[in-house]
């Protein structure tokens, strides 16, 4: 009737006032929403819901929303009052009335958010039916996708703590698992509304823990489809002997096995089995939290509480752990680009306060490091090699550690690390592009030497891995490039380290770097223990892949020549090496060795190459300049003669030069080169049979002979000249040497049988003393015949004269002048390795006393710092004797510096006139110090040069006086010339010239 009156009969209200329908009262609205809230509820507990009426309710809420929050209040009290009955039933149809209103008045939610939220906490703080805490999260969920701004964020962060707690609660019943599965479905919300509304709750690590959880392992992974087909146990074997352990077989690259990519879940597709299963929602959390990782900071904040949960768990075993599971995972489902990203702080773990001094967990960390770097370069190429000098960081800790352990235990577990980082480092190896940056890590890495010889040693067996890596890197890219100026001049510093085993070390990466090889075998670059000296089988396996990686071009060298003239000569390198009877005859000579520890036969590379394939491609071979060429052949002269070396170090300095002359030969530099690799041993010949040099012992006199010997015969092999290999051969009997022996490829190899400890005692010097004076008389009557052959062969091989050729080859040799003072000298060594001062470069004061300039580290340095007998001696001329030079001026500066070091300040602070006056007095004396020393110092200087000017002039006036007798049409010019010319310097560069005459 209140419609009848409201708009049928307007007028009735003034005019009736008896019916009770046509009044005022009744024309208000009805409170229509109790008798709907009453509706939905059934009137029996039993009886199902009425959808209908509930949708009917929220229909009139939506058009009545000032209605909404007394229909809110209404079923927050009820669900309160059923909860207290324990209707499950009635507390659904609560639960579903407020879903719907959340879907159809979303506009309005402001008005009933509140109330929802305090059912949802009633719901699960309810711990006696797991039904009501499904409820809550439930609707929990369901209020988080509603939002459509950042209102509630931190009411929705507040039940972070409750739905984690869920998560974790223990039990395997139905009930409980789908109270799980309702609590990892209400965090994948929460992690949907983070990565939505770019924020990060706090409670971030509580969510990763409860998802992993409930993160199974997928053990069904093909493990035959996916290993390599090389990956025997064949190998295993071989590596536990070589490393002498038996724990470096679980980190076999044959257990790297590549997850299977798993199928990325939709929660809109599950189905009813898929949604009761917490497994499915915590792989759908862990891809919303990858997708919430787009940047390096939110990616950090996600993937620490991951680390940090598989270190307390212990989940970072391969092949068990769930470490390996979660974070492959997690690099399939990465869109944005953060691959690298995600293996990078997985390296960088290792520095964690948990992981640091635990070498087995960090081994496992390497590993699941290294099936990642397999997974992530199936994707494309490395770009970022930033970890890679944290792996060579740790490596190099592991070698010190292993140096230093005392313990069989300590030291097996070093070695499984070190094995986990060089299978690591392998796997990234294949995916880089680009090896610039990785050469000036190494140079950065060599430039800081220090003089231990632990820590160097450890240092040097870290970058030999690295270097390995690079070479893998250069086959790759197949980038033609110049060995870097940089990190060659830093090689070469190392190899005058006062640590005879780093020298050796600096060899072995020279040679890695400059002929790679794509032959490595797959244990070839395992483990370089950092006692790599005594480590034969690596160091064998390398010059077996270096030299592997030469044949071809050796091959192709020895195609060249005349077929016919090598059979004459009988110098065929195939046929020579090949016969049966000129092995017997070699080996009676001691030149075959077939159990050599360091040198892998040449003649056997190249048999195998020329009967497979005879037109193999040119391996990789990086390029070396003619000035590094010359500096090289410099600091093997130097190396060659330092008094400390080892015969393993006259090996490394064989098997560099062997390369770099094959590196000369392959790029045709010029002639004078060439002349200058055949005078180099033949000084060092010289050297080696010299009876006067006192600095070097006799033994070591028979191992710079057989050096010599070695050099010589494997440049007549690789220039095609047999007569100079028959003549030392006939000479100098190869098995002279009980330390050192010489191959079938004329390479130096230490006899595996010598015992190194005996070499340059007494006994051995005086067996050296009298073979060396048995062999200089012989030597000597040949020389003429060697220079011969020497000439007659490089004056058909070289365009110079054969004058020239032997004046160049009889004079000795001597280091070029830009290696020994050029801005880069390796004079300037570091003073890490270096004694910081020397006598002559004390302050003209003396304040510093030259006891304290001594070192009190005994070591051998005296070898690598006494290098004046590679310098030509000048006499010193008696007036400039007293020119300041830079390292007095520097002496100077130092003696300042130290003088305000030590003065006394007062601990009370000085009025500001007060200490202005005290520097300023202090500077005054200083410069006038100075300026007397200079005044001195300019004193002497002016007489000298009027003496050196009085006697130029004399000389001058005589030499005009001859000129004028003869009747020199020039004596007029010259008389008027000014004296002082004659004291001009030349230019010090032709740019200097340019200057000038762009100046006119």
């Amino acid at each position: 009737m209140g419609f009848v009156s409201r708009k049928i009969f307007p007028a009735c209200g003034s005019m009736c006032v008896c019916c009770p329908a046509l009044r005022s009262r009744s024309r208000q609205p009805v409170k229509r929403y109790k008798k709907l809230l009453s509706e939905i509820f059934p009137k029996s507990p039993d009886s199902p819901p009425n959808e209908r009426k509930i949708v009917k309710l929220c229909e009139y809420a939506a058009k009545n929303p000032f209605r909404i929050p007394k229909i809110a209040k209404y079923l927050e009290e009820r669900c309160y009052k059923e909860l207290r009955y324990e209707h499950i039933k009635f507390i659904n149809i609560v639960t579903e009335a407020y879903n719907k209103l959340l879907c159809m008045c979303k506009a309005q939610m402001a008005y009933f958010a509140v109330n929802l939220l305090n059912v949802v906490t009633e719901l699960l703080d309810n711990s006696k039916q797991d039904a009501m805490r499904i409820l809550g999260c439930e609707t929990l969920t369901t209020f988080i996708y509603s939002q459509v701004d950042g209102t509630y964020t931190h009411s929705i962060e507040k039940f972070v703590h409750k739905v984690c707690k869920l998560a974790h609660e223990d039990g395997e019943e139905h009930q409980r698992r789908c109270l799980k599965a309702s609590s990892l479905q209400c965090l994948s919300a929460m992690v949907w509304f983070m990565a939505q509304y770019s924020y990060i709750f706090a409670a971030l690590d509580e969510m990763v823990y409860a998802t992993l959880d409930n993160y199974e392992l997928d053990t069904r992974i093909d493990d035959d489809n996916e290993r390599e087909p090389h990956h025997n146990w064949v190998d295993e074997v071989v590596r536990c002997e070589g490393r002498g352990a038996i724990v470096a077989c679980d980190s076999s690259p044959s257990n790297m096995i590549i997850r299977p990519q798993p199928e990325k879940k939709d929660p809109s597709l599950l189905t009813r089995e898929e949604i009761e299963m917490p497994k499915v929602w915590a792989q759908i959390c862990i891809q919303r939290m990858v997708e919430l990782a787009k940047e390096s900071t939110t990616l950090r904040q996600v993937l620490d509480p991951v680390f940090v949960y598989l270190d307390s768990r212990r989940h970072w075993v391969p092949q068990q752990g769930l470490a390996m599971v979660v974070l492959s995972d997690m690099l399939y489902w990465e869109s944005s680009g953060n691959h690298q990203l995600i293996l990078g702080a997985v390296i960088r773990h290792l520095d964690h306060k948990n992981v640091s001094h635990d070498p087995q967990l960090k081994s496992n960390i390497v590993q699941v490091a290294a099936a990642l770097a397999r997974q992530t370069r199936s994707r494309g190429v490395l770009a970022e090699t930033g970890f890679v000098s944290d792996l060579c960081r740790h490596l190099r800790k592991s070698f010190q550690a292993t140096l230093e352990s005392v313990g069989q235990q300590e030291s097996n577990l070093n070695i499984l690390l070190q094995n986990s980082i060089e299978d690591c480092l392998l796997e990234i190896a294949k995916g880089i592009d680009n090896a610039l940056p990785l050469f000036n890590m190494m140079a950065i890495s060599l430039e800081k030497l220090p003089s231990s010889g632990i820590v160097a040693r450890a240092t040097i067996g870290s970058l030999m891995v690295l270097a390995h890596m690079i070479s893998l890197a250069l086959i790759s890219s197949r980038s033609q490039q110049v060995f870097p100026e940089d990190l060659l001049v830093q090689l070469m510093k190392a190899m005058l380290h006062p640590n005879v085993e780093v020298r050796m070390g600096a060899h072995h990466i020279f040679s890695a770097l400059l002929i790679p090889s794509s032959s490595h075998p797959r244990h070839e670059v395992a483990s370089l223990h950092s006692g790599f000296v005594y480590e034969p089988r690596r160091w064998r396996s390398t010059n077996a892949s270096a030299f592997a990686s030469i044949s071809a071009l050796l091959e192709k060298l020895r195609r060249e020549k005349d077929g016919i003239k090598s059979e004459k000569n009988g110098y065929n390198i195939h046929e020579d090496f090949k016969g049966k009877d000129n092995m017997e005859e070699d080996s009676k000579q001691g030149l075959v060795v077939k159990s050599s520890r360091n040198i892998y036969t040449i003649s056997s590379i190249i048999d195998r190459t020329a009967a497979s394939n005879m037109v193999e491609a040119e391996p990789y071979i990086m390029k070396l300049t003619e000035d590094q060429i010359m500096q090289l052949l410099s600091g093997f002269w130097i190396q060659a003669t330092l008094s400390d070396n080892l015969p393993s170090n006259i090996e490394a300095i064989s098997h560099s030069s062997v390369l770099t002359l094959i590196s000369l030969r392959l790029k045709n530099i010029n002639d004078n080169l060439v002349v200058r690799f055949f005078q180099l041993p033949l000084s060092l010949k010289d050297i080696s049979l010299d009876p006067s040099n006192g600095t070097l012992t006799p033994a070591f006199q028979r191992s710079i002979l057989m050096l010599s010997m070695s050099m010589l015969m494997f440049a007549a092999k690789i220039y095609q000249i047999p007569d100079l290999i028959d003549l030392i051969k006939s000479i100098v009997p190869f098995d002279a040497d009980p330390y050192l022996g010489i191959n079938e490829d004329f390479q130096v190899f230490v006899r595996p049988q010598a015992d190194v400890k005996c070499y340059g005692f007494v006994s051995d010097n005086q067996r050296a003393s009298s073979l060396l004076s048995g062999l200089r008389d012989k030597i000597d009557e040949s020389n003429n015949i060697l220079m011969d052959i020497l000439v007659r062969n490089l004056s058909t091989i070289t365009e110079l004269e054969i004058d020239d050729l032997m004046k160049q080859l009889s004079e000795p040799f001597t280091p070029d002048d830009a290696f020994m003072f050029g801005p880069r000298s390796i004079l300037d060594l570091d003073h890490n390795q270096m004694t910081p001062y020397s006598k002559e470069s004390l302050s003209f004061d003396e304040d510093v006393q030259t006891s304290q300039l001594l070192e009190d580290d005994a070591r051998s340095e005296a070898s690598v710092l006494d290098l004046s007998h590679f310098i030509p001696k000048a006499p010193a001329s008696p007036s400039i004797s007293n020119v300041i030079n830079i390292g007095q001026l520097l002496q100077s500066a130092l003696e300042v510096a130290g003088q305000v070091a030590a003065t006394s300040v007062s601990t009370s602070p000085l009025p500001y006139d007060t200490m202005a006056s005290q520097c300023e007095a202090f500077g005054t004396g200083t410069r006038k110090k100075l300026s007397n020393w200079l005044a001195h110092e300019n004193h002497q200087n002016e007489a000298a040069d009027k003496t050196i000017l009085t006697t130029a002039a004399a000389d001058r006036h005589t030499m005009m006086l001859k000129k004028s007798s003869n009747g020199n049409a020039f004596n007029g010019a010259v008389s008027q010339l000014d004296p002082c010319l004659s004291m001009r310097l030349p230019p010090a560069s032709p740019f200097d010239n340019f200057l000038k005459a762009a100046r006119h």
